[in-house]
Parts: structure tokens; sequence; C-alpha cells
């Protein structure tokens, strides 16, 4: 796998000052709209190890195959509720692009992240129009 340079995420950062921090386990997302765009570009990265452990356990699937066929154009974060540094729960509503099989598309959701240990987790989400 080829990592990226800048990270997919949109930060313009680079990937290994980002999200591969957070991948790598070397840091933990501080805030739910980081735990966000990490798992954007865990999808990515096809890294779908991070995705699940990030995942709430009450809502975690037992497996995860990432769909080779998509590959993922662009994030925009369009709002974000509570998930501050200090908060225990936020919401992040989100549009990434896609292209699959030569069709552009896009996951437009409100997602729902709360802590576990002390740890940010994606609990759920809502798919949007």
């Amino acid at each position: 796998m080829t990592l990226p340079r800048r990270c997919p995420c949109g930060t313009g950062l680079p990937y290994g000052e980002c999200c591969g921090r957070l991948h790598s386990g070397t840091a933990h997302a501080a805030t739910a709209e980081q735990l966000m765009r990490s798992r954007y570009s865990a999808f990515v990265v096809g890294d779908p190890a991070y995705l699940l452990a990030t995942w709430h356990p009450d809502t975690r699937p037992a497996d995860l195959e990432l769909d080779g066929d998509t590959r993922w154009t662009g994030l925009d974060v369009l709002a974000t509720t509570g998930g501050a540094m200090l908060a225990v729960e936020g919401t992040v509503e989100f549009r990434a692009s896609y292209v699959r099989d030569r069709t552009r598309g896009a996951q437009h959701e409100d997602s729902r992240f709360t802590r576990v240990a002390g740890r940010w987790v994606y609990l759920d989400g809502v798919s949007l129009p």
C-alpha cells in the first residue's frame, strides 16, 4: 500500500503528521471531528483495522471488508456539535465524495461520536440526502 504524502482528510498537513499518527497508534484523536477525519482517511488508505478499533463496541460489526472498487476523492466537514477536547459526545456532519465504476457519488452523513475509556469512538450515523 502506498501512503499519500498529503493527508486525505483535507487539513493540508503531511499524512504522517496528521491521520497517519492516529492510524499507527502513536496518537489518539483529541476531538470528534479529528476522529471522523481520521476514519475517512482510513477508508482512503484501506485500513479496516483502524476503523474497527475506533468503532463503539456496541455498534461495531464483527468484521469489515472495504470496497476496493471505491476511490474516495474528498471530504467536506459541514457542521459539528459538541465533540471538543473536554466533551463526552459530539456529532459531525460530512460529505465524502467517491468514484465507483466511473460514477461519482457522495456519502452525506451526520455521525455520532462518544468517548469510551477516554477515547473518541464512532457510535453511529444517519445518512442524509
